[in-house]
């Protein structure tokens, strides 16, 4: 019993130790290219050189060749929780030298059309913030609250705490893209992307690549026109979606470049009629991924 025992004690030690270098699944070193859900890596995974299937924890990684570039392909899941975790789950279990997202989103900003891929320089969390008690017909958040944006009747956006490899914790809410993958990205100029789905709905405009402006990232699809206008002018942001802002999280507390195409598929209740995702969500996909592959093959990663 006593031989036992300690075989137990043994084996539950070794599962509380770190992961080690050994406990790898792959020690290449490889450029992480993250999306949401399976339309938003259809063309990427197709694109993919001499891949190799891998699975940890239900999540399926794929290692292979992407425009020249080694990378390990992944799906992160819809969400602010599901993309933190899963990134940093590839960052354990992979020799991860920079973090690409490539995926869909909605336009906040008038002046973006649906198609239009984005590359916000940086990415905030619109939707940390304090929801306020009403006294005497005005939200008054809690007096220790520090409230930098306006608020959205009783939401009170707010800074994150972080830790980093740089800071033990930190106060912050915009978290930047690498500036030399926004100067990559902004050498991309024309470039052709799709302007009519698979079953002939077409846009009507030809999309274009916009690198440069605000991001902004919650959980919440959002599908109200007058929130929209909110998000776009108390954040000057462009985009919203439901997954960068974490992935920039994770690569800035591990200290890794990050930066993240977005194609819009609906503008967040800003058309009239119902929203357009069902319509748009393939065509905004590929146009992102397209954009990605571009980018690859420009770039030239840090190892």
């Amino acid at each position: 019993m006593r031989f036992i025992a300690l075989v137990l004690c043994l084996l539950l030690s070794l599962l509380a130790l770190p992961l080690r270098a050994a406990d790898r699944l792959d020690t290449v070193p490889r450029i992480a290219v993250v999306s949401a859900f399976e339309p938003e890596w259809k063309t990427l995974k197709a694109s993919l050189g001499e891949p190799t299937s891998l699975s940890v924890n239900g999540v399926e990684f794929v290692t292979g060749t992407l425009s020249g570039r080694k990378v390990v392909l992944f799906l992160s899941g819809v969400s602010m929780v599901n993309a933190a975790m899963t990134v940093q789950l590839a960052l354990d279990r992979f020799d991860v030298t920079s973090i690409v997202v490539s995926g869909i989103a909605g336009g906040v900003d008038p002046s973006l059309h649906i198609g239009d891929v984005t590359v916000a320089a940086q990415w905030g969390q619109y939707l940390e913030a304090v929801f306020a008690r009403e006294v005497d017909g005005k939200f008054q958040p809690p007096p220790w609250a520090k409230t930098p944006f306006p608020n959205y009747g009783m939401v009170f956006p707010i800074d994150v705490g972080v830790r980093s490899v740089k800071e033990p914790v930190e106060k912050r809410f915009w978290f930047e893209a690498d500036a030399g993958m926004l100067a990559a990205a902004s050498k991309i100029g024309d470039i052709e992307l799709k302007r009519c789905t698979a079953e002939q709905a077409c846009l009507h405009g030809t999309p274009r690549l916009v690198v440069g402006g605000n991001g902004v990232s919650g959980a919440a699809f959002v599908d109200n026109a007058d929130f929209r206008q909110y998000v776009h002018k108390a954040f000057n942001a462009r985009v919203l979606d439901m997954e960068s802002a974490a992935v920039a999280v994770v690569a800035y507390a591990n200290g890794l470049p990050f930066i993240a195409f977005r194609s819009l598929s609906d503008l967040a209740g800003g058309a009239e009629g119902t929203n357009q995702i069902n319509t748009f969500f393939q065509l905004a996909s590929d146009n992102s991924a397209i954009v990605v592959q571009r980018f690859l093959a420009l770039w030239t990663p840090p190892r």
